[in-house]
């Protein structure tokens, strides 16, 4: 994996080439792939570092491109779409997307997303070796060095976004945290972002950590302010 290597994915051609010269100009190397059989091969041959990658693709389509190359690594994906409702999929559907972009997008934004999302994963890579990557509350354990997590000693499956999110806030247990706070230290701007995916992912993180969703121990709403990690109290 080099540590500028990206790869875009997009079958419009125009959009690949004009996307390439806008992160080369900030240095990245890029490698355009124009459908989803090309996308993994290309995935596997190259372990690019970040994925943009759109959802309408020809012979395999981008939600199931990001569905595989998910299940093998942990890599940032940023989504590309012209629809709201594949919008909507990507957050319902918890595919592990870490990002997505809604056409037409400037191109100002489209950096500005991929080197915060470079910048937090690199981070998280580099922490990975800490001894300290186990936290425990009660019957919930977070592994911060293999992204897991785990109730009752069974895993859970939380998709990157997810994960990010709830350890955020088991690190500083009952801190509040507002929703604008928490997408700009996960998502790393808080310029451009949809606030409203906040709400979306503690719903599911709470489906599926929580006995009780509609009545959570773990994370708490703080009405009109935000949300608070309790550890379970």
């Amino acid at each position: 994996m080099l540590e500028n290597r990206i790869l875009v994915v997009d079958d419009e051609i125009e959009i690949c080439e004009l996307i390439r010269d806008y992160l080369r100009r900030e240095g990245f190397e890029v490698i355009l792939a124009h459908d989803g059989k090309q996308a993994l091969e290309y995935y596997r041959q190259h372990s690019p570092l970040l994925m943009i990658l759109d959802v309408m693709l020809p012979k395999l389509d981008g939600m199931e491109v990001c569905r595989i190359v998910r299940a093998e690594s942990s890599i940032p994906i940023i989504m590309l779409s012209a629809k709201k409702s594949d919008i909507d999929k990507i957050l319902g559907l918890g595919l592990g997307a870490d990002d997505y972009i809604s056409k037409p997008f400037s191109t100002r934004e489209l950096v500005a997303r991929v080197k915060a999302n470079i910048r937090r994963y690199t981070m998280l890579s580099s922490n990975k070796d800490s001894n300290d990557h186990l936290l425990r509350y009660g019957s919930l354990k977070i592994d911060k060095k293999g992204y897991n997590v785990y109730i009752d000693g069974e895993n859970v499956d939380l998709a990157a976004k997810e994960f990010e999110v709830l350890l955020l806030l088991a690190l500083h247990p009952h801190q509040v945290f507002t929703r604008e706070k928490i997408f700009e230290r996960i998502w790393g701007y808080n310029e451009f972002g949809d606030i409203s995916t906040i709400t979306v992912h503690i719903r599911k993180i709470r489906e599926k950590i929580e006995k009780n969703p509609s009545s959570p121990k773990y994370i708490r709403t703080v009405w009109g302010v935000g949300y608070k990690f309790t550890g379970g109290e």
